[in-house]
């Protein structure tokens, strides 16, 4: 029978455009950068993360669980995005450089370590707290009485509680049955229970973040009631991308609302380690290449301009304060110079520009006769 047509055989593969090659070889450079030499494998992509959360903030897992999650996912770039801080960034760190993962710091956005940044995010923590007091409140009004101490274990030791505490507590009372029907009937936005927080506008954080070396991106905005009002009004502020894929693989006309105002198209799992077959894992989105090859190509000269000016800063002027925040993803150990400080903070921070080290080589060497001794400067001593 082998003279009729064969049915779903002799189709031959879309062969990858000029851009997609070149996004292939630009992405395992940047992954692989200590091994630039070698060749992508046919068919093989490095998987992405953008959005995912741990304990820090209202996910269930430790940072050290999620990247080793990440890992047996084969992740190989995770981005921590804790909502409204950045504390589970060290811990994954450690994690991520054993397991040959890349960690991209992020609060639901990429950013560097700016103090400005730092102070919105423990102003808008503060609020957290006011506004999860206001729920409980309501919530005792209404007859559903709960524990302000238990929903603060249930947050953590060092994490703001937050809504979803509060829903968790509401179920551990026997109020609700699940966390659906706790916010469906009390904590939805402008529920019975519902209770602003403290939070800045979007055109603010935007703002703030352009300016202090991050990558601005827009996190699930099809939440939004009037989503393209708001991305026009962002984008003016100084947004650079949008969440636009999920595990589903909906777009659902984001992308062009994306392309509309020339945004990056991103997306990620939203992974909180709930458990349960309703919430996607782990590197489960599916991004193009072009999409993440466009991110990099952004996102690169910014970090490596941000980066300069941190280190150029403390070069300037050391100090063991200064020191602190520009090691706030890892310290040196023991006793070493500052130029190896400026390699730790480069390696943190995902750096390896070609054409810039001839800046970052002048900066060690400022560097150079700086001790740091557990995590303290000490001043060189003078020879004769």
């Amino acid at each position: 029978m082998g003279g009729g047509k064969r049915k779903g055989r002799g189709k031959s593969k879309k062969k990858p455009s000029p851009e997609q090659i070149l996004a292939s070889r630009y992405i395992h450079d940047w992954v692989f950068r200590e091994d630039r030499d070698s060749t992508p494998p046919a068919g093989h992509r490095p998987v992405f993360e953008f959005h995912c959360h741990s304990k820090c903030s209202d996910g269930f897992l430790s940072p050290l669980s999620v990247v080793q999650k990440a890992h047996k996912r084969g992740v190989k770039v995770l981005a921590l995005t804790d909502h409204d801080t950045m504390a589970g960034i060290p811990e994954a760190m450690e994690a991520a450089n054993k397991l040959g993962i890349l960690i991209i710091p992020g609060v639901e956005i990429s950013s560097l370590y700016s103090e400005e940044l730092n102070n919105l995010l423990t102003s808008i923590r503060s609020g957290r707290v006011l506004r999860s007091k206001d729920m409980l409140a309501k919530l005792n009004k209404l007859k559903l009485p709960l524990n302000w101490e238990h929903i603060v274990k249930i947050a953590g030791e060092g994490v703001s509680p937050g809504r979803l505490h509060v829903a968790r507590a509401m179920v551990q009372a026997g109020h609700v049955e699940n966390l659906k029907q706790a916010f469906n009937k009390y904590l939805y936005d402008g529920g019975p229970a519902y209770a602003k927080g403290s939070e800045p506008s979007a055109e603010v954080v935007v703002e703030l973040i352009a300016s202090t070396g991050g990558v601005a991106a827009l996190a699930h905005p099809w939440a939004l009631k009037n989503p393209a009002a708001v991305i026009r009004s962002l984008k003016a502020a100084g947004l650079h991308a949008m969440e636009v894929y999920r595990s589903d693989g909906k777009v659902d006309g984001f992308g062009e609302l994306a392309d509309l105002h020339s945004l990056i198209k991103l997306g990620g799992s939203d992974f909180h380690g709930r458990g349960g077959n309703d919430e996607s894992e782990l590197g489960s989105v599916n991004l193009p290449l072009v999409s993440i090859y466009r991110f990099l190509k952004l996102a690169r000269p910014i970090w490596c301009n941000a980066s300069k000016t941190i280190l150029q800063s403390f070069a300037e002027e050391p100090s063991s304060q200064r020191l602190e925040k520009l090691t706030i993803f890892g310290r040196p150990g023991g006793c070493c110079c500052g130029g190896q400080v400026v390699d730790l903070c480069l390696s943190s921070w995902l750096m390896k520009e070609e054409g810039t080290e001839a800046e970052f080589d002048a900066i060690r060497l400022k560097l150079s006769q700086t001790v740091i001794s557990n995590g303290e400067i000490q001043l060189p001593i003078a020879t004769h």
